[in-house]
């Protein structure tokens, strides 16, 4: 066999060609130097902000240091892929209480797996043309500081908000990375930062979540809230959920960035009609069988039913009074697990009570056009 003397400079535009081929709608490349951020991670989780996600505290550093991850890595390869389906009207939704609100990145098929296979695909076409390549993809799926590396790979820049934004594509993207062994030129790093005095997410966040610009404590966050807590949602937080029953993108729809924001190419990410626009009285009817159904091949799936149900109830608790809500919560409630049962209790109060506002308004109401009326009326 032939020993292949790579020309890297080369390589690296191939590899950004192919990228776009794969379906990426950018790749940098970047050195795995992240120390300057290890002081910042370890406050991060010194201050308890990552809540019950052990697995960021349990590996350390090593979420700064690619090279303890998968020893040999040199360079790491960052992409990303836009997710925004092309009917970007769900704003809306968060206005409708008896709808359901879920993250836009959620409504369509899960993206571990599918970008996973697409950086894989990207590592062995890289490896037809060295000699030897020892590569390892990455979507979400393990300790990286995928934002930092993908500043430094040039794609963007990370926002008040803590996620990516990038000025020709906001922040509606997912990233991914493949860590290879070979020296490849780096990019430059991205230099532009375009918040500037903006403090919209900050401000707009429903629960407070970003304690400072740049910091989250996700203990506060609706994504976290509602996907990663595995019990109960503390009782200060839930008026706060409004409709959100999967995740939140709040911070992302005040973005001024994300008037640029590029509709997807996938037809994977795009919604599906079964989690759309639904009621929260129609998905808080599912079964489990019916959730295990509507829900294969999404990220939802990852919440289980309970927990599934647990978030609904909430938001029936949130929405306007109606009777239909108060018999569906009334009658699921002995049958529902102890986790569930501790929502729908909170839910019906909140049903209740706004039952009693409406009858007093109503009585008041009645009062004042009796009095406008004449004696002989």
């Amino acid at each position: 066999m032939t020993s292949l003397s790579p020309d890297y400079q080369q390589l690296a535009l191939d590899i950004k060609k192919w990228g776009l081929e794969l379906g990426f709608s950018e790749v940098g490349i970047t050195d795995i130097d992240l120390s300057k951020h290890e002081a910042q991670l370890q406050r991060w989780l010194d201050l308890g902000y990552h809540g019950e996600m052990d697995y960021m505290a349990a590996h350390g550093m090593k979420r700064a240091r690619p090279a303890e991850l998968v020893p040999g890595t040199v360079r790491v390869i960052s992409v990303k892929m836009n997710y925004l389906p092309p009917d970007a009207s769900f704003a809306k939704t968060l206005k409708n209480t008896d709808k359901a609100y879920i993250s836009r990145y959620a409504l369509g098929r899960d993206y571990h797996k599918l970008m996973r296979n697409r950086i894989k695909q990207l590592g062995q076409k890289i490896e037809q043309h060295v000699d030897q390549l020892g590569f390892r993809p990455f979507v979400d799926s393990a300790p990286v500081l995928e934002r930092q590396l993908a500043e430094k790979a040039g794609l963007g820049w990370q926002g008040k908000h803590s996620l990516l934004i990038n000025k020709e594509a906001g922040s509606w993207f997912f990233l991914g990375e493949l860590f290879v062994d070979i020296p490849l030129p780096i990019d430059k790093p991205n230099e532009f930062e375009g918040c500037g005095k903006c403090v919209a997410c900050i401000t707009l966040c429903p629960t407070g979540a970003i304690v400072a610009p740049y910091v989250v404590d996700a203990r506060k966050c609706i994504s976290y809230l509602t996907i990663e807590l595995q019990g109960p949602i503390p009782e200060q937080y839930r008026p706060l959920l409004g409709n959100r029953i999967y995740g939140c993108d709040d911070c992302q729809l005040v973005c001024p960035w994300n008037r640029f924001g590029q509709i997807t190419d996938e037809a994977d990410f795009h919604p599906r009609k079964q989690l759309k626009d639904k009621d929260l009285l129609e998905l808080f009817s599912w079964d489990e069988a019916t959730f295990l159904k509507n829900t294969e091949g999404s990220p939802i799936r990852r919440i289980g039913h309970q927990r599934w149900r647990r978030n609904i109830a909430v938001g029936l608790g949130n929405a306007q009074f109606n009777q239909a809500i108060v018999d569906a919560l009334t009658t699921t409630r002995d049958d529902s697990t102890a986790l569930v049962k501790e929502h729908i209790d909170w839910a019906l109060e909140q049903q209740q009570s706004k039952q009693q506002k409406l009858l007093r308004k109503t009585a008041r109401l009645i009062r004042i056009v009796e009095k406008g009326l004449p004696r002989d009326a």
